[in-house]
């Protein structure tokens, strides 16, 4: 039998689910801005600055974080402030929960709106150009109203552009930490010099001693934080480019050797202006690529179908070329 509460019960219980203990953050999004902003920037006026605010309010704002969590933020260090251990922590924190809920707002923007107003994307300047035209041909037919815009970047700045949210699919030779990514392909790079090149005179195979009395074109890392060191070979003479172009037009008229990839110089190599070197050792450098969708579960529509093309377009071009190499 079920009893028919009065008006007196029925007011008790929803007080009492009124006074229960709350969850909802006493901090908001704004001061965690001011927050990350003063370390950022370096300092209350420089943040100011940069968030169009008074100084005032953004060393409110930083010192209503510091009441409402009974801790200290900063520390004088001399005559510079400095993160304590807990500020650290809660700088750290603080920069995730921002660009989650920038992610979230862009999410939601993208699901009320269709199919996204923009896409952006970051490639490794080794994936193939034609394959990547490829590729934004057919999603410009399906979706032409979308923007897209395109990175191209070298080694440590396709990381960059992932960790620091500014991109919504990666074609990367490597996968930053806190992602996923699935192999696209494996690329081989040749080192490779003009046919009239004294490397070429030696007639026999050429040794890391043998190179290293000749100039070298790399192309630059695009990364804040360069490896001078990566993909390159210890010699006295070397250019360093900007763009992958650059490095081929550099080899092609003479000016040293390099290491690329057999799909941006097929028709140098199949007009015999460009040669592979008969190194002894390492005859081949494999540079994996990987398709990394930065955040797959807030990703719209147009970042999923273009990355279901991005996968389409590029196994095809791999099974095509399968008898001539089996890695593209």
């Amino acid at each position: 039998m079920v009893e028919k509460l009065d008006n007196k019960t029925m007011a008790t219980e929803s007080d009492g689910l009124e006074s229960a203990p709350q969850s909802a953050p006493h901090i908001t999004l704004e001061q965690w801005r001011a927050l990350i902003a003063v370390v950022d920037a370096g300092g209350y006026a420089q943040a100011a600055e940069a968030l169009f605010k008074s100084q005032s309010a953004v060393t409110y704002a930083v010192q209503k974080i510091e009441a409402l969590l009974d801790v200290k933020l900063f520390s004088i260090e001399g005559r510079k402030a400095v993160l304590t251990r807990e500020g650290q922590m809660l700088y750290r924190r603080a920069r995730a929960l921002v660009a989650e809920a920038g992610e979230l707002e862009r999410a939601a923007r993208a699901l009320s709106a269709g199919w996204e107003a923009e896409i952006h994307v970051v490639a490794e300047i080794l994936f193939p150009p034609w394959l990547l035209i490829g590729c934004l041909g057919r999603f410009g037919a399906e979706s032409p109203h979308t923007r897209v815009e395109v990175i191209e970047s070298v080694l440590g700045g396709t990381s960059e552009a992932l960790l620091q949210g500014q991109v919504d699919l990666a074609i990367s030779p490597r996968i930053p930490p806190g992602f996923f990514g699935e192999l696209l392909m494996t690329l081989p790079l040749f080192a490779v010099a003009h046919r009239d090149h004294a490397l070429h005179q030696l007639g026999r195979e050429v040794t890391v001693r043998d190179l290293r009395v000749h100039r070298h074109i790399v192309v630059r890392d695009t990364g804040g934080r360069r490896d001078r060191k990566t993909g390159t070979v210890d010699v006295d003479q070397r250019w360093t480019v900007s763009q992958l172009s650059t490095s081929i037009e550099a080899v092609a008229s003479g000016h040293g050797f390099a290491w690329l990839p057999r799909e941006h110089i097929r028709s140098e190599l199949e007009s015999g202006l460009l040669k592979p070197l008969p190194l002894r050792d390492e005859k081949e450098r494999l540079v994996p690529l990987y398709l990394i969708v930065a955040a797959p579960d807030l990703a719209g529509p147009g970042v999923r179908r273009l990355a279901e093309i991005v996968r389409e377009t590029t196994a095809g071009a791999c099974q095509k070329r399968a008898p001539e190499t089996s890695k593209v």
